[in-house]
């Protein structure tokens, strides 16, 4: 099971692993690290799979991890842009097939006054395989 994070960069096939990694590490170099704040959670429909997942969606912070996303998917990556799928900066804690479900679980995070604050300022490199998930490097932020 991954730790919590934000997606930046979703699985890409076919891409030499170190030219991958300086691209980051390229891009990195334009973004300086950044605080955010989440205080709400959200469902998504999963177009992929028959999943509603439970986000939370950070307020402080949300520009930066648009605009981070955008800059990392310039330059060689941009093929792989997927344009097709909305992306909304979030870390998923929960899903299920149960749109009524996820929605209830939705209501009862929100009701409640609460705040997740942090600060990004690297990007973790990932290896993906059978499900299973090894960290290749960390990329600081300018």
């Amino acid at each position: 099971m991954a730790e919590p994070h934000f997606a930046f960069v979703f699985p890409i096939e076919g891409m030499d692993t170190n030219t991958f990694i300086q691209e980051i590490h390229a891009k990195a170099n334009r973004f300086t690290p950044f605080d955010i704040e989440i205080r709400c959670a959200t469902m998504n429909k999963d177009i992929f799979l028959d999943y509603y997942h439970l986000l939370l969606v950070p307020d402080k912070g949300y520009s930066n991890v648009v605009k981070l996303h955008d800059i990392l998917y310039s330059g060689i990556l941009s093929e792989h842009l997927r344009l097709d799928v909305d992306f909304i900066p979030h870390m998923g804690i929960a899903n299920a097939r149960d749109p009524v479900r996820v929605k209830a679980w939705a209501d009862h995070w929100n009701q409640k006054d609460f705040c997740i604050s942090g600060k990004i300022d690297a990007l973790t490199v990932v290896d993906y395989n059978n499900l299973v998930i090894n960290d290749l490097e960390e990329v600081k932020l300018s």
